[in-house]
């Protein structure tokens, strides 16, 4: 379709929805977890065979059974979850050894993760990341230190998760197996506390309140990326209604942070933090950090990335703060709070560790410019109206700085997928502007997938089982 000599322009929107010691986390819980299971042996039980095995969580019977019987009272969500955790040989109480930072929202959390996994990782700490949803493999959802773990960890951890929870199921029991989503959340806890890791980042799935990370209990610190209308069906159909559900992560005393939002959800989360005493501030902006040094720059592309980085940095230098390091930035005058509703997080000079892990900060498809020979494909992620509009922004931008080529004509191809009940027609025609001059829709077909690449399958459906 493309002449080889021309130079094209791809936008791929893929539309998913006191310092512990290193050995802090060798203890209890990890002598209750996994560690006594040893890894199967059995012919066939390597990777891909896990990650088939993974995918029948996804659309088996029983879970739809599950999903149809919980929809009445979404509570009972989270006491499965914390059965499905004794079951595996952990309590929620070992969960406080991971020193988590429980970051939840619409639009960046996943992005405001990455920040603030790679920021605390210049510090030198070990570093757990469960994030969701996969862009090419299901292993890049548990990474430790930035990096997917191994294949060969995946397999190792899988089997003996899967194999305890299979041998502890009540037959007479229509919910002997996890779905999904939470099936991997257990993992990445396991994983997380036999590797030793000095803290974890953990992201929401969907929501907050329900959710299956929420059996999370004594977080160091917990952050509000920027709201916006998705997931109607499980969070509302107003902002209102899904802030109430992401500020269903707040916790007694645990500090709390969120960007700037409109009134009404803002006004939302403040009144959940107050009925559980939870101090919640509001971010200043990113040149309120920058004033009196060197503009930060970021390893991700995008204006509305100095959103989600400001975040980042309220939540490191928090979590640094209650974990005792000196090394965290010195305090500038402090500001007004935004119209009165929270009061303003502190204002503080970004060390030269953060400002090193901004700019270091790799989030694969995440406003990702890939060149591949003549062909330049623009990646993102974006999947509601102001997200899509963020994305339309970048790319155009993006266009502006490129090297244009010096000969052949240049063409501008769209590549576009939607999962789940977003409005596609709605979207499309944000991308307007980018006057492309052909189009790819691709469908949500797993049966197209490669035989022998279960990974194929595990992505095209990851979305729709977040559950």
């Amino acid at each position: 379709m493309l002449m080889s000599r021309a130079r094209s322009h791809l936008l791929a929107a893929r539309f998913l929805a006191a310092v512990p010691s290193r050995g802090a986390t060798t203890g209890v819980a990890a002598r209750r977890g996994l560690s006594a299971w040893p890894a199967p042996q059995e012919p066939g039980m390597e990777y891909q065979e896990a990650v088939r095995t993974l995918n029948t969580l996804q659309t088996n019977a029983n879970y739809l059974e599950q999903v149809k019987r919980q929809r009445g009272d979404p509570q009972t969500q989270l006491e499965a979850m914390k059965l499905y955790l004794a079951r595996s040989g952990l309590q929620v109480e070992d969960l406080d050894q991971l020193n988590i930072i429980h970051i939840t929202g619409t639009k960046g959390k996943g992005s405001t993760c990455a920040f603030a996994e790679r920021i605390l990782r210049s510090y030198g700490l070990k570093t757990g990341f469960f994030s969701s949803p996969h862009l090419v493999q299901v292993r890049e959802r548990i990474r430790i230190n930035g990096q997917p773990i191994s294949p060969e960890l995946f397999t190792k951890y899988f089997w003996r998760l899967y194999h305890r929870l299979d041998e502890t199921k009540d037959d007479s029991s229509c919910v002997s197996m996890p779905s999904y989503f939470r099936f991997l959340t257990l993992m990445a806890f396991h994983v997380f506390l036999q590797e030793k890791v000095d803290l974890a980042v953990m992201e929401v799935g969907i929501g907050g309140a329900y959710d299956c990370t929420n059996i999370i209990r004594k977080p160091v610190v917990c952050g509000v990326s920027s709201l916006g209308i998705d997931h109607t069906g499980l969070l509302g159909d107003t902002m209102e209604k899904i802030a109430w559900q992401k500020g269903g992560i707040f916790k007694c005393g645990v500090p709390a942070f969120t960007v700037p939002q409109p009134d009404a959800p803002l006004a939302v989360l403040r009144d959940r933090a107050q009925e559980i005493s939870c101090p919640l501030y509001l971010c200043p902006p990113l040149e309120a950090l920058e004033e009196g040094g060197p503009p930060l720059t970021l390893g991700l592309e995008g204006e509305h990335q100095r959103s989600n980085a400001a975040l980042a940095l309220q939540l490191t230098h928090c979590w640094l703060q209650q974990k005792g390091h000196q090394d965290i930035g010195e305090l500038k005058t402090s500001r007004p709070s935004l119209l009165g509703q929270l009061p303003l997080a502190p204002v503080f000079q970004p060390t030269s560790r953060m400002r090193h892990g901004l700019r270091d900060t790799e989030w694969l498809g995440r406003t990702q410019v890939l060149r591949r020979g003549p062909l330049t494909w623009y990646l993102d992620g974006a999947h509601t109206t102001s997200s899509m509009q963020a994305c339309v922004r970048w790319f155009r931008q993006a266009l502006h700085r490129r090297e244009r080529p010096s000969s052949g004509s240049e063409v501008r191809v769209l590549l576009f997928n939607s999962t789940g009940d977003r409005d596609s027609a709605a979207l499309l025609k944000l991308l307007q502007p980018c006057q492309f001059d052909y189009a790819v829709f691709c469908p949500n077909l797993t049966e197209m997938s490669s035989a022998d690449n279960a990974d194929e399958g595990s992505a095209s459906r990851a979305e729709g089982c977040a559950q």
